[in-house]
Formats: C-alpha cells, structure tokens, sequence
C-alpha cells in the first residue's frame, strides 16, 4: 500500500485531518503507538506535522503511518497530567501575540513568559496590539512605552483595531504565506482580526465576562486554517498553561534575549542575575539599558518557576 503525503490541518484528540498534497482532506487515525522525538506529551500528533498516511481497507477514513521530523513545536502543560505538555502546533513560521491593554489585560509578565517560551522553541514572534481605538491617554503612554521596549530588543510591532480599523492589510502582509499561530487570552480579538482578512473562516469570537474581564474559552482543539492568500492560521485553545514549565532554571535567561547578551560580561558564569555580585545584567537594569519591567518578569519566572501568569 502506498503512503500518502499531508500536512494535519485539525486534531479532535483521537482523530487528525490531513489535507494530502494534493488538497484533498482525510480523516486519519494513529497507527499503534507513536512516541515522537522525546517528549513526554499527551498527543504524539500535532496540527502542523508533515505525516505520512496509508487508505484503511474499504474505508475512507486513513491511517497515519509516520511523522516528519519537526523544525519546531509550541506546547502547553497538559490539563490533566501535569507532568505531561499538550504540543499545542508544529512546524510555525510565526507565533503572533495579540495584546491588549484592557478588556482584557494582556500583563507584562505574560508577553515575557510567551516570548520567552517562543524563544525556547525557536518560533519567531510579532506583537500586535489590538483595540488601539479603545485606549485613553494612559493607555497611549503605556503602548508607546511597551513598543519601543519590545522593538529595541528585536521584536516586531504592529498597532490594530480589528472592529474599526479601515486598512489592515499590515496585518494581512504579516500572515500571507506563513504557517501562523495566533495566541494571546481569550477576548483580546484574535479571531476578530483573522475573520477582517479572512471572512469565510468565520471563526467564533470569545466573549468577553463583564464582571472578571477574562475572555471565555471558544477554541477546544488546535485548527489550522488554510488562507486564500497563501498560508496558514493555526487556532489554538487557551493557553494559560502554556509556558516554560520543563525548562531549567539556569537557563531560563538564554531566552531573554538582552538579559542573555549582558550576562556575558558577568563576574561569575553561573550568575542567576538575582544576588551575585559583579552582574553586568543588574548592572544594566540600573542603567537603563535593559527595562526594569523584563527584568522584573524574569524574576518572576525564576522565583516562581511553576505558577501560572495570566
């Protein structure tokens, strides 16, 4: 029996879709057991992996026979087991954040813990701020202040109002041709904008709890969305879980990208940045070349490895 080439477009858990090479969609289930790489996961097949499938006999439905190897992948600590992570999509081009200053509020340490996790998993990541139409002076000062922290490292920038913004097509360029995750907590408009560049999608957008200002969790399971422009949109579910949870301690600041490059000229090369002296990274703090407010979430991790940031 001849295998088949496909991407996995949607997991429902036990089942995968898989569009094939040539654009036609299958139902696929796993054959055995899969242990992939070496990851202690709950699901050895991913939105985003490149499979290898063979035809059931006399069924429509196929079998998932083999996975590429992944050039990178995005996890979460899985809900039930927490030893285990969930592998949330693989092989991204782009994780795009979206962020919001209110209703809800998109908190610092959490762009830096997904950052940092983006990091990790070397997934590139662009921060776009949505609602910009919602936001009063103070709002404007804190963007303003975030933007220019955020792109002096390195890390693009985009400012959206899906609801009332004429001209997205900035945000529309970002996604054309890319394999894209786009992830942030529910209700700061994530399927808002994807619906303004991609209105057959339909995707359901999160409700926002008058009373908490926390979004309700619309998306169970990962999708992948193909786009008429080209590329990919990947749905995930909710991510507070999501995060550095299997990553050590001592090298939790290799993945801040400023605290990594000034802790070379630290006094000790075991520096944590917390109380040694001779630390060129506090020593920057101090000076202003690296923003309090990062260094301030890296303790944050640091000190609290294993809680959850909303």
């Amino acid at each position: 029996m001849d295998d088949m080439e496909g991407i996995v477009i949607k997991s429902t858990g036990s089942w995968y879709v898989v569009q094939l090479v040539d654009g036609t969609l299958k139902n696929c289930r796993i054959k055995g057991k899969m242990r992939i790489e070496d990851i202690k996961s709950t699901n050895p097949v991913a939105v985003g992996d490149f499979v290898s499938v063979q035809d059931e006999d006399e069924q429509d439905s196929g079998v998932i026979t083999s996975i590429k190897e992944r050039k990178n992948y995005i996890v979460r600590r899985s809900t039930n087991l927490s030893k285990q992570s969930h592998i949330i999509a693989a092989n991204i081009d782009q994780a795009i954040l979206v962020i919001t200053l209110n209703y809800p509020v998109t908190t610092r340490v959490f762009i830096d813990r997904f950052l940092a996790s983006a990091e990790a998993y070397r997934i590139p990541v662009v921060l776009v701020f949505n609602k910009i139409d919602r936001f009063d002076r103070r709002h404007l000062i804190e963007l303003d202040e975030l933007k220019s922290i955020y792109e002096n490292i390195g890390y693009k920038t985009l400012l959206v109002s899906a609801k009332k913004q004429e001209d997205i097509s900035d945000f529309r360029d970002l996604l054309k041709d890319k394999k894209s995750v786009i992830a942030g907590h529910s209700g700061v408009g994530k399927s808002t904008l994807v619906n303004r560049i991609e209105p057959g999608l339909n995707l359901k957008t999160a409700e926002i709890s008058a009373s908490h200002h926390s979004g309700k969790h619309t998306t169970t399971f990962a999708e992948m969305h193909r786009l008429s422009m080209g590329g990919y949109i990947i749905d995930t579910p909710g991510i507070r879980g999501f995060g550095l949870y299997d990553i050590e301690k001592t090298e939790l600041h290799h993945f801040f990208i400023e605290i990594f490059t000034a802790s070379a000229n630290c006094q000790y090369n075991n520096c944590t940045h917390v109380h040694e002296p001779g630390c060129a990274v506090k020593e920057a703090v101090d000076n202003k070349i690296i923003a309090k407010s990062r260094y301030d979430s890296y303790l944050s991790i640091l000190l609290n490895k294993d809680e959850k940031y909303r």
